[in-house]
């Protein structure tokens, strides 16, 4: 499954200014082309009443500059700029429901591991992107497998940043599945303990208690995972952060991903055995249910999780194709 980008007609920001999408060039000599330097963020924009709202942008560019910071990049561009200019793309591209990204990366500079020399290029990019696991996953479930490769252990690199070549561990993952007939895989750590997915955090529901892994030092501690334990902890959902085995996932009573493109994605199987009765269970239903009700304007927002984008006139195929998958 691969989704396919949009006509490539609208703008993407570069280094202090808005430039057209087909400009957005890199040298092929650039640190990030050998070496997988770059750090960036995805974040959700999406449709409401009152107009465009994204999700927790703030939180999303303090990741994005804690990442930096983690990598030594010098971004040259505070997380106040970094927000305008988030907001000021969406405007421009006239979207009113698309998914954000901004991206730092080692550009062409000099050649060798050591990355100093190269200097750092941001960009933030927006484009319309549906369902990540689908067209029915966010109704249905998706079908995954525990996957033959392992997150790797704590020190080896810092799983707190979202790195680009922290991903390529994640991709053998992400191919593997989709090769053996699965949507997703599930990652166990070193100590064989239930880690993330390829590129989602998850959760399990046992006896009507909500668990997630404990942050192990080999998953990346989503924002999305942060709404979710915060909504069930409101909503009167018991909640336990713990370790949690490999058997656990097989007498789950109920099973979902979390993450800006997964959203909630309930799982109905993991290595061929139903989660329950192999369909998305009913804290999971109302967990989802809660998050997209608040990030489309339909509940209320006690969280302060939503920046309103201004409004736009008009829209095009892109605004109007925001949630169609590719």
């Amino acid at each position: 499954m691969s989704a396919q980008f949009p006509e490539k007609d609208g703008w993407i920001w570069r280094n202090g200014e808005f430039i057209p999408w087909m400009d957005a060039r890199i040298h092929v000599m650039s640190h990030v082309v050998h070496y997988g330097s770059s750090v960036f963020e995805g974040i959700r924009c999406y449709r409401t009443p009152q107009g465009p709202a994204v999700l927790r942008l703030q939180d999303h560019l303090r990741r994005f500059t804690d990442s930096a910071r983690i990598y030594r990049m010098e971004l040259g561009y505070s997380q106040e700029k970094l927000e305008e200019v988030s907001l000021e793309l969406i405007r421009r591209n006239q979207l009113d429901e698309c998914y954000v990204r901004p991206l730092a990366i080692r550009g062409y500079g000099a050649p060798g591991l050591n990355p100093s020399l190269s200097p750092v290029d941001t960009y933030v990019i927006c484009w319309p992107w549906g369902a990540y696991l689908g067209a029915d996953a966010l109704s249905k479930g998706v079908d995954v497998c525990v996957s033959s490769w392992q997150r790797p252990a704590p020190n080896t690199y810092p799983t707190l940043a979202k790195a680009g070549g922290n991903y390529l561990n994640a991709q053998l993952m992400k191919m593997e599945a989709v090769a053996n007939g699965y949507a997703e895989a599930i990652a166990l750590n070193t100590l064989g303990m239930v880690s993330e997915g390829s590129g989602q955090n998850i959760f399990l529901v046992r006896k009507g208690v909500l668990i997630t892994p404990s942050v192990d030092g080999a998953m990346l501690p989503g924002i999305t995972r942060d709404c979710i334990l915060t909504l069930a902890r409101e909503i009167g959902i018991p909640v336990q952060v713990e370790d949690v085995p490999r058997e656990a996932l097989y007498i789950a009573d109920e099973m979902f991903f979390t993450g800006t493109a997964a959203e909630v994605s309930p799982i109905r199987s993991v290595d061929r055995i139903p989660v329950g009765e192999g369909e998305p269970g009913p804290i999971a239903r109302r967990l989802q249910g809660e998050l997209m009700g608040l990030a489309h304007g339909e509940r209320p927002d006690p969280y302060g999780w939503l920046t309103s984008v201004a409004p736009v006139e008009g829209t095009n195929r892109r605004a109007r194709e925001a949630r169609v998958t590719g």
